[in-house]
């Protein structure tokens, strides 16, 4: 099948007006998904990974400013679309698995009710009857055991794996072009992230949807995408297919992303990686390159001047140490 593009994204901005400043969460964010295909967006927590998606499902508080040049989804901008239309759009083109379904799910209301509501609210006067049905398959199509009787559970009486699963459900409930994973197998253990992460696969492959993966671990990455993009202090630093990006980071911050994970490049019995430092305050990012206060190449350069972006053979770096072998081990 011939793709086409799902997703693009253009110098998304998200900021947040607070007494103490202007927080640039989301500071010049560009990137795009092909039909069918995975993108990863990779970094540490605070690095605005999350507030890039909320911004997408255009799902923020009334203190954000988003501005972007375009956000084309399946060719419409979503920045030209009103409340109501965004909320339409929300699970018919777009929709997010979260990455904890207990704090997701209603604890109060059975699963029925809370997968029924997705048919009912995308197709209205559909029968009782026609919802318990596609409930049913949908819960079948996740892999829940039993799904018909799993429709009267409470979200306690699951255990974490499937409710990953009725959370998958509802978000694929209405058959999206693009769904946005945060962190889906975060609370998971070993086992249960292996299972959940084939599932996504699957469904891909089955429903020949896109998928916006959000995660902080390079191992999973290895599993699912196609591409990945590196965000750091509201920005992507680099992007590129996975192979080579793995192989060969351009990015300081990316290698030490990659040699911060076992079994990646790092195999058993030799030392792994640490980033010094923490991401730095959104309310005070350093002049220059932001990353510079904790890249062991930083030269004065990189402090005073925000770095250009290179491109070159599908890939994208912005550092000024940018070579094929500056990043070197």
């Amino acid at each position: 099948m011939e793709t086409g593009r799902c997703l693009e994204v253009n110098n998304l901005r998200t900021w947040f007006h607070t007494p103490e400043g202007v927080v640039k969460a989301v500071d010049g964010v560009s990137f795009h998904i092909e039909e069918g295909e995975t993108l990863a967006l990779v970094g540490e927590s605070g690095c605005g990974k999350t507030i890039t998606s909320l911004s997408l499902l255009r799902l923020l508080p009334e203190t954000a400013e988003l501005k972007a040049d375009r956000i084309l989804l399946n060719g419409r901008d979503v920045t030209q679309i009103d409340k109501t239309e965004a909320r339409l759009l929300r699970g018919s083109q777009i929709s997010m698995i979260f990455q904890e379904p207990m704090t997701s799910l209603n604890p109060v209301y059975r699963i029925e009710k809370q997968l029924g509501e997705v048919f009912r609210l995308h197709h209205p006067g559909i029968s009782k009857e026609e919802v318990e049905s596609r409930s049913v398959e949908m819960l079948r199509k996740v892999g829940v055991p039993n799904p018909k009787e799993r429709l009267k559970a409470y979200p306690h009486q699951l255990s974490g794996g499937l409710r990953q699963r009725v959370m998958i459900a509802i978000s694929l409930a209405s058959n999206p072009r693009l769904v946005i994973a945060d962190e889906p197998t975060t609370a998971l253990d070993v086992t249960i992230q292996a299972q959940i992460l084939d599932l996504l696969k699957q469904l891909q492959k089955d429903m020949n949807m896109s998928v916006l993966l959000i995660t902080h671990d390079f191992g999973v990455v290895s599993q699912i995408a196609r591409r990945v993009a590196v965000m750091y202090a509201g920005k992507i630093v680099e992007e590129g297919p996975m192979e080579d990006v793995f192989a060969e980071p351009w990015h300081p911050y990316t290698k030490l992303l990659i040699l911060s994970i076992p079994g990646i490049k790092v195999t058993r019995g030799k030392r792994l990686e640490s980033i010094k430092g923490t991401v730095p305050n959104p309310l005070r990012f350093p002049e220059g390159c932001r990353f510079a206060p904790r890249c062991p190449y930083a030269t004065e350069a990189c402090r005073k001047t925000e770095p250009p972006v290179y491109e070159e053979g599908g890939r994208r770096v912005s550092c000024f140490l940018f070579k094929r072998d500056t990043v070197s081990d």
